[in-house]
């Protein structure tokens, strides 16, 4: 049968959609929501840095996440085959080493927009980048330890964009309560990777990834993935009341109270329920971090009643 030269530029080279599918569009919306979170809680009108806060999203989500989504799937190809063989690398839409040419790519490109933004917002993008190719790349691989891995991934997801936002908004760097709710939810974040580990047990065994799910067993596991969400949560609650703003602690509180309902429920079949609990409890989880953007919005726009 003659091959065509279509047919062989088409291995050559990756169609648009498996590039899009690389970059996974779906993960970006923690980062961004995070970037969002970061801009409210800086009492800044978006008017004033609207180019700024456009940027940040656009960086936080299709670029620095992208990047990782990239950089983790050429890594974990193998993996993958095993796991999820129906994945853009390991079913070969994404032709030969181009999952690693689109990873770096994307990290120049993200290095490129992120000094738009000015030199905190560089260092800060260079810190998500670091995290990013270490969390998958040897030599560290992150990601070969659970508790190492995910606390990279939260903090890069939830940490990183909400003070970096905060930043770019102000050219400053945030005032003490938008770094410690920054930290809470980054560290809560854990909880949720862990939450991402369950559908892959298997694989992850045989290949000696020490996901907590591996390390702990899954019942023992997702005790701790709702810990690990809850206590910083519950801190997070505490500092909004210490701040003067009851009725933020309030509703971040009953957030709270109805996840540790899901969690009762997903506890009952961790393995079953991962999914059905990382929708409903994530939901309620980052509906949370937006009152708290809010309630340190409104303190920094009314000090004298914060």
């Amino acid at each position: 049968m003659e091959i065509t030269r279509t047919e062989i530029l088409r291995r050559d080279w990756p169609g648009p959609s498996a590039v899009l599918a690389l970059l996974k569009p779906i993960t970006w919306f923690p980062p961004m929501w995070a970037y969002a979170c970061g801009v409210i809680s800086s009492g800044q009108p978006l008017s004033a840095a609207f180019i700024a806060a456009a940027l940040g999203v656009l960086l936080a989500g299709p670029l620095l996440c992208g990047t990782s989504q990239a950089v983790n799937d050429w890594f974990d190809r193998h993996v993958d085959a095993i796991n999820e063989p129906d994945r853009v690398i390991p079913s070969g839409r994404m032709p030969g080493r181009w999952g690693l040419y689109i990873a770096i790519l994307m990290s120049l490109l993200s290095m490129a927009v992120a000094s738009l933004l000015g030199p905190l917002v560089f260092i800060a993008a260079l810190a998500g980048l670091a995290l990013a190719w270490g969390y998958s790349a040897p030599p560290f691989r992150f990601k070969q330890n659970g508790w190492i891995g995910n606390a990279a991934v939260g903090l890069s997801y939830e940490t990183l964009p909400w003070i970096t936002a905060a930043t770019a908004m102000t050219g400053l760097m945030p005032a003490n309560p938008i770094l410690m709710v920054g930290l809470l939810y980054g560290i809560g974040a854990h909880g949720i990777l862990t939450l991402n580990d369950f559908k892959s047990i298997r694989g992850d065994s045989e290949m000696k990834i020490s996901t907590l799910p591996v390390l702990h067993g899954a019942q023992a596991a997702a005790r701790i993935a709702c810990i690990v969400m809850a206590l910083p949560q519950l801190t997070v609650v505490g500092l909004l009341a210490y701040w003067s703003l009851p009725y933020h602690a309030l509703a971040v509180g009953g957030l709270l109270a109805v996840q540790m309902v899901c969690m009762r429920r997903f506890l009952g079949d961790p393995v079953g329920r991962a999914v059905w609990y990382s929708a409903v409890g994530v939901g309620l989880y980052v509906t949370g971090m937006m009152v708290t953007a809010f309630g340190l919005r409104y303190a920094a726009l009314y000090p004298s009643l914060g």
